[in-house]
């Protein structure tokens, strides 16, 4: 991807997060960047063509997101340590991690947009795949493991959508209350 496809990309998920989809006009963004209109036509096909590639990004910086948080836990011997490393990961510069502003307006973009709506269920489905994968080794079924890991993750998605968001902070003191809940020592036996 090139220098100013990213800077097209990078500065729409700022306006998405600060204004919604609304503020998501070329001719804003181009000022803000500095770029031409023409640039902007280099790189995408129309407006719709690049919500489309906004999208996609937002999707790609979400999922890696997680996936490097839950990465940074593989050495963790039980389910209470590694979401005790990923609440951890919960703070303002956790690279996406948690970042309500843009869950918010993501979510309310999925109200109206087809598209939109696609990419937040796919985004939620990673988040939670992710979640279930580290809960699974350790709860004697998947259905045991998908209802552990919405408790977090619903905690995670609240904290985002109240007006005004829960801070990281208080998000990850509300996250460590739910630590105790979580079992301690190996792996469950599998059912």
């Amino acid at each position: 991807m090139g220098d100013a496809r990213d800077r097209w990309l990078d500065e729409g998920v700022r306006v998405l997060a600060a204004e919604g989809s609304a503020g998501l006009r070329i001719d804003r963004i181009a000022a803000r960047l500095g770029l031409s209109k023409g640039s902007f036509h280099h790189h995408f096909d129309g407006a719709d063509g690049y919500r489309r590639a906004l999208l996609a990004h937002v999707e790609r910086l979400a999922v890696a997101a997680v996936d490097r948080a839950v990465a940074q836990t593989a050495d963790a011997r039980d389910v209470r340590s590694v979401l005790a490393r990923l609440t951890a990961l919960v703070e303002p510069a956790a690279a996406g991690l948690y970042r309500p502003e843009l869950d918010v307006a993501l979510r309310a973009w999925a109200t109206t947009d087809d598209d939109a709506r696609a990419v937040q269920a796919r985004i939620d489905g990673a988040r939670l795949a992710a979640l279930e994968r580290v809960w699974r080794p350790h709860t004697g079924s998947a259905e045991e493991a998908r209802r552990a890991a919405l408790l977090p993750y619903l905690a995670l998605v609240g904290a985002a959508v109240v007006v005004p968001p829960v801070g990281a902070a208080e998000l990850r003191a509300v996250l460590e209350q739910l630590l105790p809940l979580v079992p301690e020592g190996d792996a469950a036996p599998e059912a």
